[in-house]
């Protein structure tokens, strides 16, 4: 019986070690990889993430928040008579951030974060053109270890400055704060359909004699490699 129980110990203790605790690097493919993120615990450190699209966020990177791309309603009584409330109910609208919550991600609520119910107040568009700075990177498995990770960007204002009494907003779902244009970053990498758009608007100009050949070449030959894969 106690060798049983020496050996189960034992067993956690390596498990324990063999689990990650915090990752210098992590891409999106990584974070989609049963062999890797079997092995990450929730709440596990970033230096760096590299998401799908080939973009790197680094802590002390500067981001910009973009516009909200959700709203809430929220009913409004009427007036109070001798027989009660009369008048009619109104309705106040108030646009707000999907994946941008207020204040840091924590224990069981960063878990369901992850796995898309925050149940926690949103940023609204009062935050909307923020300069904000990469506080913390932090990635939650997506319900159970055996489940792929989301990464959850922690974000502060420049200058050591206070968003009010949370401090700092929490991006999350990176992925999907970025792909909705929640959070813009700096020298984004253009997707391969943006290249596109991009070379045939300038194809355009040319056309218009808006932009000269040599300016043309130039932009086609530095976006190629993009519409191409390559």
């Amino acid at each position: 019986m106690r060798q049983t129980i020496t050996y189960l110990l034992l067993l956690m203790t390596a498990v324990a070690f063999g689990q990650k605790k915090y990752i210098e690097k992590m891409t999106f493919e990584q974070s989609r990889d049963i062999n890797f993120f079997i092995n990450v615990k929730n709440n596990t450190k970033v230096g760096e993430y590299v998401t799908e699209s080939g973009n790197s966020i680094k802590l002390g990177d500067t981001l910009i928040i973009g516009k909200p791309t959700t709203q809430s309603t929220t009913s409004v009584g009427g007036s109070y008579g001798d027989r009660g409330r009369v008048g009619a109910y109104s309705t106040k609208t108030r646009k707000e951030f999907e994946y941008i919550q207020m204040g840091r991600p924590s224990g069981f609520g960063a878990v369901m974060g992850a796995m898309g119910d925050q149940g926690v107040p949103m940023a609204g568009i009062n935050f909307s053109g923020e300069r904000v700075v990469v506080s913390e990177i932090k990635t939650y498995h997506m319900g159970s270890k055996k489940k792929p990770l989301n990464v959850v960007i922690v974000i502060g204002e420049i200058n050591g400055r206070a968003f009010g009494l949370n401090k700092y907003l929490s991006a999350m779902d990176t992925e999907n704060a970025i792909e909705l244009g929640e959070l813009l970053l700096l020298n984004r990498k253009l997707t391969r359909d943006e290249a596109i758009a991009k070379l045939k608007e300038s194809k355009d100009l040319l056309d218009l004699e808006m932009m000269s050949q040599e300016e043309y070449d130039a932009l086609r030959a530095e976006l190629a490699p993009i519409i191409r894969g390559n």
